[in-house]
């Protein structure tokens, strides 16, 4: 199975698209933040980025899914910044502190290419979204260099559709976390408005591109949705309605991720309820929760 982007576009609709995004940026628009900030005149918004990329590392990843490390790993680079400020991020130093080093388009393409070199399964984009067009084209340039394994979207779940669709045949494997079905509870821990009506517009869309996750006979993904969820304390994801949302609205072939490492970290102990880890037994509701609704994948 060829990669969407070999499959479906030919260089000039790879262009277009390129071309479309990068236009986005001087009103920025990527996300449902729509800070309106012109990123290519240098200016900034939620997620603290111009148009210069910038990275904190890259590399095989083995612990990822099962599914996506294979032998050999998982192709992850790791973007700096976020359009989400959540306060207990564990990985706080580059999504909110912004560490990391500025890289060329050439730079981001040639990255590709050695991961795949290195018998990488995939190319993980980690928290993509305000990089999109920055990201779109320097696949063009690591396609004319040989660039064939799928790409995947490892994101926030904070997307806009309007976004999700220029990236239609692109993107082989989306991988969006789903951190809340609460509106003010998104607001409270993660600065953003409206998460839980934005991340079911933008699943609904991922799943429409690219279907259920599928697998082939070596047990690598090529295609498709795989969700993530954390559990977090006292329930303040909302996780039953989460798992609601996946069986009854995307599919209950939906490869899902429940998650248990959630720690507090940054900024948690500002609120009262984050302060601890999660309990087994949290944990275990949910799963249970997610068997009941008939969801068998991932789990």
């Amino acid at each position: 199975m060829l990669p969407l982007y070999l499959e479906k576009l030919t260089p000039a609709e790879l262009n277009s698209r390129a071309d479309t995004l990068k236009n986005m940026l001087e009103e920025c628009r990527l996300c449902p933040n729509e800070c309106s900030v012109n990123r290519l005149a240098g200016e900034t918004g939620n997620c603290h980025s111009t148009d210069e990329v910038v990275i904190s590392s890259y590399g095989p990843h083995f612990g990822e899914e099962p599914e996506l490390v294979g032998l050999y790993g998982s192709g992850t680079i790791f973007f700096t910044n976020c359009n989400l400020s959540c306060i207990y991020c564990q990985n706080y130093d580059i999504s909110q502190l912004g560490i990391g080093n500025r890289i060329s388009i050439d730079e981001l393409a040639n990255i590709m290419i050695s991961l795949q070199s290195r018998g990488c399964h995939n190319i993980n984009l980690v928290t993509p979204t305000h990089f999109v067009p920055q990201i779109v084209e320097a696949l063009i340039i690591a396609i004319e260099k040989g660039l064939e394994i799928p790409l995947v979207y490892n994101c926030g779940g904070y997307e806009s559709v309007e976004t999700l669709r220029l990236l239609e045949d692109i993107i082989d494997i989306y991988m969006p976390d789903i951190k809340y079905s609460d509106n003010e509870i998104a607001t409270r821990l993660s600065g953003i408005k409206n998460y839980w009506n934005v991340v079911r517009s933008a699943i609904k869309e991922m799943h429409r591109q690219v279907g259920d996750l599928h697998i082939d006979r070596k047990g690598i993904a090529k295609r498709g949705l795989l969700i993530r969820h954390l559990v977090l304390p006292n329930n303040l994801a909302g996780s039953e309605k989460v798992i609601d949302f996946i069986a009854d609205e995307i599919s209950k072939e939906t490869y899902l991720n429940i998650m248990d490492q959630y720690h507090p970290a940054f900024k948690a102990a500002e609120d009262k309820k984050l302060k601890r880890r999660i309990k087994p037994d949290e944990y275990e509701r949910v799963v249970e929760y997610a068997r009941f609704k008939g969801l068998h994948r991932g789990l």
